[in-house]
Parts: C-alpha cells; sequence; structure tokens
C-alpha cells in the first residue's frame, strides 16, 4: 500500500483548526449520527466497527464512542497531527472508552484495510476536498460488509455571503493583499439530488439525501482569531509585529461594527445515507 501524501498544510493547521473551525463545525459533523440508521425507520443494529473517513481532530469518531458503548472507530485522516489531537481529545473519556480509538493516516480514496472490515462509514466535511469524491465513496463501499452503512455530511452550493468576510476582504485589500487562492478540490455538492447520485453510482441503495444548514454566531474577537490563527495562518503568520497589530486592530473595529446578522454564519449542508449492497 503506498504511503499517504505528506500534509504539511493541513498538519500546520492543526491546532487552529482545534481551537477555531472544529468547535464550530462540531454540531453538525455529530449529527451524521442522527442518518445512520435505515432509512424505514426500523431500529438499527448497533455497529461493532466503524470508520470516520477524514476524522480531523476526532469530533465525530468521539462523538460515535459515546454513542455506542460497544463499537471499536478507527480515525482515518491524511494529517497526522490532527490524529494527534483526536487522540489527545479521546483521553478526556474513560480509559476504557479511549482504547475504543484507532488511528490511521492515509487518504479516502486509498483505505489502507481489507474488503468488508467495517458495519459503519461515517464522515464529515471532507468529500469536498478529495481529488476524487467517486474513489472515496468507492472505497467506502470497498471496505464496508455486505448490509453495512454509509453517513455523510458536506456543504451545500449556495448560501449568503458570509458579512464578516466582506470585512476582511475590504481590509486586506486596503493593506494591498490579494485574495487568498481557490484551494483546489472536488467541490461543494450542486443539490440533494447529485449527493444522492454519487453515492448510489458508488455502490449504495436506500440512499436518501437531507438538506440541512449550519449557523454560527461569532462574536468579533472569536471571528479575527480564526482569520488570523486558521483561516489565513500563513499570511498573517509572515507580517511583522507592527504590521500584524495594525490589521488586526482595523479588522476587529470593522467586525464590532457588525450587526448580529452580519456576523452570523449560514452555510448550507447535506446529510447522505445508504446502505452497501
Amino acid at each position: 500500500m503506498p504511503e499517504p501524501e505528506p500534509s504539511p498544510r493541513y498538519d500546520r493547521l492543526a491546532e487552529g483548526y482545534a481551537r477555531h473551525w472544529g468547535p464550530v463545525i462540531r454540531p453538525a459533523a455529530e449529527a451524521v449520527l442522527e442518518h445512520a440508521g435505515p432509512a424505514n425507520g426500523t431500529a438499527p443494529i448497533a455497529p461493532r466497527d466503524i470508520l470516520d473517513i477524514g476524522a480531523g481532530t476526532g469530533a465525530l469518531s468521539i462523538a460515535a464512542i459515546r454513542h455506542w458503548p460497544d463499537a471499536r472507530v478507527t480515525a482515518l485522516d491524511i494529517s497526522s497531527a490532527m490524529l494527534e489531537i483526536a487522540e489527545r481529545e479521546v483521553r478526556r473519556l474513560s480509559a476504557a472508552d479511549a482504547a475504543r480509538l484507532a488511528t490511521s493516516a492515509a487518504p479516502a480514496d486509498r483505505l489502507p484495510f481489507e474488503d468488508g472490515t467495517f458495519d459503519l462509514v461515517v464522515s464529515s466535511f471532507v468529500l469536498q476536498l478529495v481529488p476524487s469524491r467517486k474513489a472515496a465513496l468507492r472505497e467506502a463501499r470497498r471496505v464496508l460488509r455486505p448490509g453495512g452503512r454509509i453517513a455523510w455530511v458536506t456543504w451545500l452550493v449556495g448560501g449568503d455571503r458570509f458579512g464578516a468576510d466582506r470585512v476582511v476582504d475590504d481590509v486586506l485589500d486596503e493593506f494591498g493583499f490579494d485574495p487568498p487562492e481557490v484551494e483546489q478540490r472536488s467541490g461543494d455538492l450542486a443539490s440533494t439530488g447529485a449527493a444522492a447520485d454519487a453515492t448510489r453510482r458508488a455502490g449504495f441503495g436506500a440512499v436518501r439525501a437531507t438538506a440541512g444548514e449550519l449557523v454560527h454566531r461569532w462574536t468579533p474577537e472569536a471571528y479575527l482569531a480564526f482569520v488570523a490563527e486558521f483561516d489565513e495562518e500563513s499570511l498573517f503568520s509572515d507580517l511583522a509585529g507592527d504590521e500584524r497589530a495594525e490589521i488586526e486592530a482595523k479588522l476587529l473595529s470593522g467586525l464590532q461594527a457588525l450587526s448580529e446578522a452580519d456576523l452570523t454564519m449560514r452555510l448550507p449542508t447535506v446529510y447522505v445515507s445508504g446502505q452497501a449492497r
């Protein structure tokens, strides 16, 4: 099995992600577990072996450990630094519960597991980032036992422009900085129908897709920290101390002038589930 590609960006941003972005998406990530059961409403059989693809710092993996007290969970991510934080966070549970988490550093489209290893595959906010969503979903199908289930969430295209981002763009433009390059990725889903179709084509039946929305209200101080220590970390880390302080002061002033509505982020999501055929 080839070694996973290095992930210097995600490794570098792991601590900032854990502090500033992970808590924002955690409620929507944990809600994946609500979509893991059969579509017909029958009581699901508790899974024993669970794979969390793109586990990041472990929010969904740890939620699964809490939700199913007999399950073993494997948290997989391309970033070893992210997984180190997951291992740190799971130690907040009992020793017995922490022992039910294993980690694996590997890409989503080349899973280092035998066919039919897991009862349930879950994933939160990673299938918009992978080089090939088609390959990642097919790999998820491959490692599931017959009748095993998948449940995942990612972003839908659309949503209103977040008011705080206008302030950030204007201030950075004022100081002569170009907008950040758009990350190459498979992209956000165009619709719930597109999400369901992609899952069916990967070999899943009884597929259902449900639209949702992540809503998070930022404080000006929290959003400034998010921008400087995570979202635009590479830019801010290269600034001289005086220039950084000036830019941060200007950003904070602009953010403090925003209304509560402009500081409320609303991002459309889609939850998808299905059963391995």
